[in-house]
């Protein structure tokens, strides 16, 4: 089963009752553009999951620009919004799928498993002229019942036990004069952390809104050894998790977040940082 929906699909499945789904669009230069836009329309009966706001806790000394929220607050935030195990949950941005991929890490990572993200993003459901309207949802409250795995979330001490293990492989998901520390234009310190590779989320993205197939991402991993296990990281937390997502269609089952990624790591002077800058 793939983890993504066609609009046609969502098209088809808007107001049924087994379904919830989430309109994730944010931009982060602008943080309350999303929900501005959201007002404005939307696909009809979805409810908006604004990344600082739902899918972020607040910033603090530790933890990264968009910290997780604790699994209680998460939960309470996803039973408000009718999500129970039996529903299927579906998101999309317009971000090519960064925002929704957050939101569906978050939903695998509390054991929701039927989550998916749409293909083509808001802007092309709405072209295609699918049915979109102004209207709020009405809130529908359920018991969200948590069924953590801890195996998809590590965090700075465990990414410094293995950052020297050979038979871990850790992935940067930032663009590459990111990860070289060439640019910065976000945190304050530049470089990645020692032994990463570099693999951009950008690249799982074949344009705007459109994810590779399957057949591609499954081609972009299939040199990964798949007993080794993989931890991905970005900026935040947020774009890691396309690459997350992205794996996860390739068939890569041992892979995990860390959620603070490089604005945690850069908040702990001691730890180590790489910068490969040419002259």
């Amino acid at each position: 089963m793939s983890n993504f929906v066609s609009p046609e699909w969502v098209n088809q499945k808007v107001n049924s009752a087994d379904i919830v789904i989430f309109d994730c669009r944010f931009s982060l230069a602008e943080p309350l553009k999303g929900y501005e836009l959201y007002k404005n329309d939307h696909i009809e009966g979805a409810i908006y999951a604004d990344l600082e706001q739902h899918l972020s806790s607040t910033v603090s000394t530790h933890g990264g620009r968009h910290p997780l929220p604790s699994v209680n607050i998460l939960s309470q935030f996803f039973g408000r919004c009718g999500v129970d195990e039996e529903k299927i949950v579906v998101a999309y941005d317009d971000q090519s799928g960064s925002m929704a991929a957050r939101l569906w890490w978050i939903l695998k990572y509390l054991g929701h498993g039927n989550v998916y993200v749409m293909q083509g993003g808001y802007k092309h459901y709405k072209e295609k002229g699918y049915v979109i309207s102004s209207k709020m949802p009405v809130e529908k409250l359920v018991h969200f019942t948590p069924k953590v795995r801890d195996e998809m979330l590590r965090n700075k001490d465990d990414v410094i036990h293995e950052m020297n293990n050979k038979d871990t492989l850790i992935i940067d998901a930032r663009e590459p004069k990111r990860f070289k520390g060439e640019i910065e234009p976000i945190d304050h310190k530049a470089g990645h952390i020692p032994n990463a590779i570099n693999i951009p989320w950008e690249s799982h993205i074949q344009k705007p809104g459109w994810w590779k197939s399957r057949q591609e991402l499954e081609a972009k991993y299939s040199g990964m050894n798949e007993s080794k296990p993989v931890v991905v990281y970005c900026g935040s937390g947020v774009t890691a998790c396309v690459n997350i997502l992205a794996m996860d269609e390739a068939g890569i089952t041992n892979k995990a977040l860390y959620a603070g990624s490089w604005s945690d790591w850069i908040s702990y002077d001691e730890n180590p940082i790489i910068k490969e800058i040419t002259k």
